[in-house]
């Protein structure tokens, strides 16, 4: 089942290792199948180097195992819960890359500081509000998915590609689960500029509104013109 999202969903997850977004097992990816309202993820506490097609797991958007012999990734309940809110969205990404954890582990945003996050974002990277006791205790990874569609707030997934959970680490989100893996590389670089960006000037000020919104508009929107496929 779902062959082809299979395969993609694997080289998303082989992607994060050879970035520099994970350490040992310590996060996943999943791709969504529209059509049929099914997401493949990957299983939970498989080394990526032992990973395979065939030991990805298909879910329905309620997180009940569809087709797999391992168990879902045991974030599997926050990644639907970002796809059964946002049809645009269809790959999401999970990881405790450095810089970006460190800034949620800190329970502080992103801020826009240059070009390279205008590029990403129009809006600093936000953290998500700390879980309560019972959200915890009740269903920790479900309220973790609250949260961030909480944080997402008006501006929306086109504005918002990523929140952070706080002492936890990003979640990032895009239209497939390459395009996902490609916004988290891209975040953890602006969380890294920006960690150095106050190292060097403690007092920094945000990118003039001006430019911020010339590069975002430029890559993003019906007016884009960056790259070759406007």
């Amino acid at each position: 089942m779902l062959d082809q999202l299979r395969e993609e969903v694997l080289a998303a997850n082989l992607a994060l290792p050879r970035l520099g977004l994970v350490t040992l097992t310590w996060g996943n990816v999943s791709g969504r199948d529209r059509e049929r309202g099914l997401v493949v993820i990957k299983p939970t506490g498989v080394p990526y180097a032992q990973l395979r097609a065939e030991d990805l797991v298909v879910v329905d958007l309620e997180g009940r195992v569809v087709e797999g012999a391992l168990r879902p990734s045991s974030d599997t309940p926050t990644h639907v819960a970002l796809y059964r809110a946002h049809e645009e969205i269809g790959g999401v990404v999970h990881t405790h890359s450095t810089y970006a954890t460190a800034f949620a582990q800190a329970e502080r945003a992103i801020p826009l500081y240059g070009t390279t996050h205008a590029d990403f974002a129009p809006l600093p990277v936000p953290v998500a509000r700390r879980l309560r006791r019972g959200e915890i205790e009740s269903d920790y990874e479900g309220a973790t998915g609250d949260i961030l569609l909480e944080a997402i707030g008006p501006g929306g997934i086109a504005q918002v590609p990523a929140v952070l959970a706080p002492g936890h680490g990003p979640f990032v989100w895009g239209s497939s689960a390459a395009d996902a893996v490609e916004k988290a590389a891209t975040l953890e670089e602006v969380a890294k500029m920006a960690l150095f960006t106050r190292l060097v000037d403690p007092g920094a000020t945000p990118l003039d509104p001006v430019v911020r919104d010339k590069h975002f508009n430029r890559k993003h929107g019906p007016g884009a013109y960056y790259g070759q496929s406007h």
